[in-house]
């Protein structure tokens, strides 16, 4: 027997019982005559006394001789503690030691288990066994845990089933990048990892079940950030004979009961709704973060006849000019204001970043303020709401150009003047996206959210007039301090539609056959309404926990360059394997540093 209490449970009551304990050396402390031992677990730490006198003097020495991080078993009896430590659960007693046996020794640590200072992201995924050790990842980890166990329960009591569906599967268009996996059997046919359930779940659904749910490991070959992994948990649920307000019900009560689960936080008011339309306009982000103010200000009516060339020319084609104001206008030297310009013009291709300032005393102070006339300028200062000691920040551009930029500059100052209340937590529904959006770089209309996604049942006239950019969906994303953290809509359950879809999105008869012919088919046998929502798991973790990186909640994250500084994947194959059993050809390719 290695253990008879986990290292957090001993109490006062317990002592003078005999008692085994194992797990590992976190510290040694050597007073003469006296060594203590904290031995830890995954529950908790225990001290373990070493006395001379009592333990005799070989077992004495061997403790001394003990490291950080070896593995021990300890026999013993539990005492009193004559100092007591009021910060750990076990802290009235302690195990006076009769025996010690080495079950495994460590080597030297390539960093300390107890640091809380900032380690290096690289080193830490390098030995992520001993940073999962750290007690704050421990912690997380038991976090992700308590979540999984949550939805479970929330799900089975309400009706869902618990349904796998294939890892290998056809790649599909319309979405992000797949990974694709090659089969032996079928040489030179691949499969892809899923992106996503989509359209096995909605499958599920014309099979007649009507509640489901999964844990799904999913895959996306795509660019990586600090919310984004290559491989990630999703909560993907589908449900039957159902409306938009159905699900937000149910998905609503599932985000509430997970979050009182893992942060004890309990939610009463219901989430505040939003369209995507007003979330752009206010906030230029279809994810809002609501933990404070700094709406964006629509200055094209004021400035369209204004004398401003910039100003005039940007509404001329077709976009506007839009504002945000900040507080604590002495913060922003010419210096700073020049920073935030480049930051627009290097992410988001603005052609500038104009701004009126107005000092404590109510005097303006703005490059831009000469190309107006008195009376124009107040009429744009009394439009901007801007008091003393506030300054306002304006782009003048395309739409997307405009919203995007002014989104990005609204969190970065939010960041960076701590304007965001930290310990708040907002949730919103944001609705009714877009059906299509145009891709300048593909020259044609994509999917905003998936061409599986219902069209309202108003705009659907749009389809046939050709007026894509009208068109609104039964949509919906759950956002939760500035993270989308879950989103879904009702799906197309019409053959016919759901083929005016893919013609629109530039997809021949053929191309639809050819990659959807399948689901088309399925379409053809009965389709109850249906609609669903996925949660990403990992990101939903992070936003409740607080955390600033997705790595912080997953236990073998990939680096930001996809890959395991732990294993060493991804990794070069046998070439014999490649060209033998695969019929692969791998060109020459130079690897970067």
């Amino acid at each position: 027997m290695y253990r008879n209490y986990k290292l957090n449970e001993l109490r006062i009551e317990n002592i003078g019982e005999e008692v085994v304990l194992s797990g590992w050396v976190s510290k040694v402390r050597d007073l003469g005559h006296f060594t203590f031992i904290d031995l830890r677990d995954r529950y908790g730490i225990t001290q373990i006394l070493v006395n001379e006198e009592v333990s005799g003097k070989e077992l004495f020495e061997e403790a001394r001789k003990l490291k950080n991080e070896w593995v021990i078993k300890v026999t013993g009896k539990v005492a009193e503690r004559s100092s007591k430590n009021k910060n750990i659960p076990t802290g009235d007693i302690e195990v006076e030691a009769k025996n010690i046996e080495i079950l495994s020794r460590s080597k030297q640590l390539p960093f300390e288990i107890d640091e809380t200072g900032n380690l290096n992201e690289n080193m830490r995924l390098t030995y992520r066994y001993l940073d999962i050790r750290r007690p704050k990842m421990l912690n997380n980890i038991i976090k992700r845990n308590d979540m999984l166990f949550s939805i479970r329960k929330f799900m089975n009591e309400n009706g869902f089933l618990d349904i796998d569906t294939p890892i290998l599967a056809k790649a599909t268009p319309e979405g992000a990048r797949d990974f694709v996996v090659p089969s032996r059997i079928n040489k030179g046919d691949f499969y892809a990892l899923p992106q996503s359930p989509q359209l096995f779940k909605q499958i599920l659904m014309v099979s007649g079940v009507d509640k489901y749910y999964q844990l799904a490991k999913c895959f996306r070959d795509e660019d990586l950030r600090a919310d984004r992994q290559p491989e990630f948990t999703q909560l993907d649920l589908e449900m039957s004979f159902i409306e938009q307000e159905d699900i937000l019900n149910v998905t609503e009560a599932l985000a509430k009961q997970v979050f009182k689960d893992v942060t004890g936080i309990e939610i009463t008011e219901n989430f505040e709704r939003m369209s995507y339309d007003d979330a752009m306009n206010f906030y230029g982000s279809d994810k809002p973060d609501l933990r404070f103010d700094m709406k964006l200000i629509d200055l094209s009516k004021e400035t369209q006849n204004s004398g401003f060339g910039v100003f005039e020319n940007a509404i001329k084609d077709g976009g506007n000019v839009k504002a945000i104001v900040a507080p604590n206008a002495e913060k922003f030297s010419r210096k700073y204001i020049k920073d935030l310009e480049d930051f627009v013009k290097t992410y988001f291709k603005a052609k500038g970043l104009a701004y009126i300032k107005i000092n404590e005393d109510g005097e303006i102070n703005s490059p831009i303020a000469k190309f107006f006339t008195e009376e124009k300028l107040t009429e744009i200062t009394q439009k901007l709401g801007i008091k003393n000691n506030e300054i306002a920040l304006i782009l003048a551009d395309k739409y997307k150009i405009v919203h995007d930029g002014l989104g990005a500059l609204r969190l970065k100052l939010g960041e960076e003047l701590e304007l965001i209340d930290k310990d708040s937590f907002k949730f919103l529904w944001v609705i009714d996206f877009p059906m299509f959006e145009w891709s300048e770089e593909e020259n044609r209309y994509k999917a905003q959210h998936h061409p599986f996604t219902s069209i309202k049942q108003e705009d659907r006239k749009y389809l046939d007039s050709n007026e894509l950019d009208k068109i609104k969906t039964d949509s919906y994303d759950m956002v939760l301090n500035g993270y989308e953290i879950g989103g879904g809509s009702i799906r197309i359950h019409e053959e016919e539609l759901q083929e005016k879809v893919f013609e629109k999105l530039g997809l021949s008869k053929e191309e639809q056959q050819d990659k959807f012919g399948f689901f088309l088919e399925v379409l053809k046998y009965g389709v109850p309404p249906h609609g669903g929502l996925a949660f990403g798991i990992d990101r939903w973790l992070m936003a409740m926990l607080k955390e600033n990186s997705i790595k912080e909640v997953i236990p073998f994250p990939k680096t930001n360059k996809g890959q395991d500084l732990m294993t060493g994947a991804p990794a070069e194959i046998e070439k014999n394997v490649l060209a033998d059993d695969l019929r692969l050809k791998l060109l020459e390719i130079k690897k970067e540093d």
